[in-house]
This record gives structure tokens, sequence and C-alpha cells, in this order.
């Protein structure tokens, strides 16, 4: 079936008031930049919707980005027609006939938002139905199963047909709700934390702490690409690569074994507060979660947050393990970060960390530390290495594969 046009629906920001117009500019602008390598689409935006034509662009590449874009509930692809009710039955009937596997059940299901045509949804029903029984012999109605459910939606700007609602990411527009640096490790737990934040509306950009020679190239590779698989949702993002090597030797050095893991955390946390400032960030967003380690206790976490003013995010705080590897295999980082190449977070680690740090010891231990541990930090921001990473790619590689996989998939 050669479609017309693809209708996208937008998810939380159509609840947003006086500033519904400025989110809905943003998630337009949004879907334009994820899908810039399709020069051919144009589009519109309407009331919490917009419409992308796709003038000879291939609907089973475009799709899968869809899909990942946050603030994206569903979207369909869709036949538009005139408010005329011979052309929405002729439509409808080549619609249906066009099904690879052709049903053998179906029901129809009219949504009138236009209240000046002059059928009602129910009328419509009957009199589309009604046509598409008399034109295909082989089709019965089965309103509670039906192997194609045809939708029409009548709006003000036209009339579409469709038979495919496919779910978006959902959230809010990457951007709308402000900037967040990401502690971005090569675990599991991380990456998922940056996907949950991107997908309420934050850009991220992250920050991973390395330890070379100690930890190898590996271990950073790894780390970009986790990264480079965020920004398949983002369509680009900035990783700050800090070298934290004599500060850990420092630590490991200082006599305070049991507290080397609080101490690291809050000197990272100090690190990444400059970077936040520096590039106009206004949380830090880690991938704690609740009594998975000793540093997550709720004490070791209230020791450690005290090191910062700005807000801590933690997305998974409260979620279980399992439920937390679902959603890194959902959206693509767990193969990754199951690799088996230690970060810096994995080095060092006594045999008895605290899990019940005393804050007031710990500040103690850091004002001994004193000049030679903030010379250090300096030293760490400024041997930075910063990386720009783009989706392109990584959507390329996956419009190709829809296309191969599009002779199975044929129901749209």
């Amino acid at each position: 079936m050669n479609y017309d046009l693809i209708l996208v629906r937008f998810g939380e920001i159509t609840i947003k008031g006086r500033n519904r117009n400025r989110f809905e500019k943003m998630q337009l602008d949004q879907i334009q930049t994820v899908l810039s390598a399709f020069p051919a689409l144009t589009y519109e935006r309407a009331f919490g919707r917009v419409y992308i034509r796709l003038n000879g662009e291939n609907y089973a590449s475009i799709a899968p980005i869809l899909k990942n874009v946050f603030g994206i509930v569903s979207f369909s692809p869709v036949v538009k027609v005139e408010h005329d009710l011979e052309r929405i039955r002729e439509a409808s009937l080549t619609l249906l006939k066009g099904m690879t596997p052709a049903p053998s059940t179906f029901k129809v299901s009219v949504k009138r938002g236009w209240k000046q045509f002059p059928h009602n949804s129910l009328e419509m029903n009957h009199l589309v139905g009604a046509h598409l029984l008399r034109n295909t012999p082989s089709l019965t109605v089965d309103v509670r199963q039906p192997e194609a459910e045809l939708k029409i939606d009548i709006q003000f700007e036209g009339t579409f047909i469709y038979c495919v609602q496919e779910k978006g990411a959902g959230g809010f527009p990457l951007g709308m709700n402000g900037k967040a640096m990401l502690l971005l490790s090569g675990g599991i737990d991380s990456p998922v934390a940056g996907w949950m934040a991107m997908r309420k509306g934050l850009a991220v950009e992250a920050v991973h702490f390395h330890s070379y020679p100690f930890t190898s190239e590996q271990a950073k590779d790894k780390v970009v690409t986790l990264a480079k698989r965020l920004s398949y949702y983002s369509g680009k993002i900035k990783l700050h690569l800090v070298p934290f090597t004599e500060i850990q030797t420092m630590l490991a050095q200082s006599g305070h074994d049991s507290l080397i893991i609080t101490l690291m955390r809050r000197i990272m946390l100090r690190i990444t507060e400059r970077l936040a400032e520096k590039n106009g960030a206004l949380a830090i967003v880690t991938g704690d979660s609740l009594g998975q380690v000793a540093s997550q206790t709720l004490v070791s976490m209230n020791v450690i947050g005290r090191a910062t003013t700005l807000p801590m995010l933690r997305p998974l705080v409260v979620m279980d393990k399992l439920d937390i590897i679902e959603y890194a295999q959902r959206i693509g980082t767990y193969d990754t970060s199951i690799l088996p190449f230690e970060d810096c977070c994995t080095l060092f680690v006594p045999k008895s960390p605290a899990i019940h740090p005393n804050l007031s010891v710990v500040e103690q231990v850091e004002e001994k530390l004193g000049e030679a541990l903030s010379r250090l930090i300096d030293e760490a921001v400024k041997g930075m290495e910063v990386v720009v990473l783009s989706n392109k790619a990584e959507q390329q590689a996956a419009s190709a594969k829809s296309e191969e996989a599009e002779a199975e998939d044929e129901w749209f």
C-alpha cells in the first residue's frame, strides 16, 4: 500500500497549557533532526500532532527511527482524502485490499474530530463497513478481535485512513526540561538512567572517569560505544572523558581504605559540578539503585550527594536489578555493558567498604588531602577529552535492517 503521510501523535506535552505551542515546536524540530537523512520529507504541524508527507520516501525505513523519538506517543502511516463519503469509502477499500496477509475479519472505527462533517461516527461506521462488505465477500465483521481494524480520523485538515498504530517512546521532547550531566560508567545501570532522563525531556551530556593505564583502552572504547548508543535517541551526545588515575592513586595511598569508594564518588561529583556550570547543566544524573552496592545505601548516597549543590537525579533508585536489565536490553546497551572490561569504579575496591560512612570523618580526610587533592582535580579537568557522538550511523543501520525485514512484515 502506498501511503501519503505519517500521522504523529504527541504524549504528555498535550497537557501543557499556554506553553504547548513552544513544546510542540520543539517536538517538530526534534523529529526533523532525527529524520534529516530523508530530504524528501515535508512537515506540517497541527493541534497535538504532526503530519509527515512521505513524498516517495520509504515508511519502513522511517518507522524504526520514529519509535525512539521522545515525546511521540504513537504514529501511523495514513492515506489522506477529502471530506467526501465516496472518496473515504474507496480509499478504505483500497487500503483493506492491499493488506498482506489478507485479513478475513475487520471492524471500522471512526473518529469525527471535525464536527461539520455531515455524518457522525456511528453513521460512518455503518456507511463505510457496508461498502467494504459489499465489495469483499470474503470479509466478515468482528468488533471484538478483528484481524484488521480500519481507522478513519476526520479532522479539519482532511480525513485520514489507516490500519496500523505504532507505539512511540512517550515522555517529553528532548531538552524541554533542561540539561543534566550523566555519570556514565561501563556498567548496566548508568546508560539506562541516561535514557530515562532523556525520556523525561532532559538533554544529557555524559561524563566518564577513566584510569589509564590501570584500565584498558577497551574499557574506554566500551563507554564510547554506550554513549554512541544513547545518541541514537538524542541525535548526538557530548562525552567528557576525565583522567582519574592520579586521584585514585592518591586515595589508595591515603590510608583510608574503607572510605575510598565514598571519597572517589564525592570527587567525581565535584568535577562533574564544574563541568555542569561550564555547560549550562542544572542537575547530575546517576545510575544509583538503593542497596545495590556499598556506595548505594541510603547513608552512603546522603554522604556522597553532599559533595555537590546540584540536584541529584536517580531514575533507578527504587528499581530491581532484573527490571534495569530488561530496560538495558530494550534500549540496546546491555550487550556492551556486560563486556569484561573494568572501569575505574572497580579498581582499588576495598574488602570491607564503608556502608555507613560518617560525613564528618569523610570531610576531615578530604581536608587533610587539601591542596594536593585540589591540584589533581584541576589537572583532571584540564586533561579532559571531549568527544561528540552522532546517531546517524546507527539510524542508517536500523533503517537498512528494517528494509531487509519489510517482506516479512507487510501489515502496513
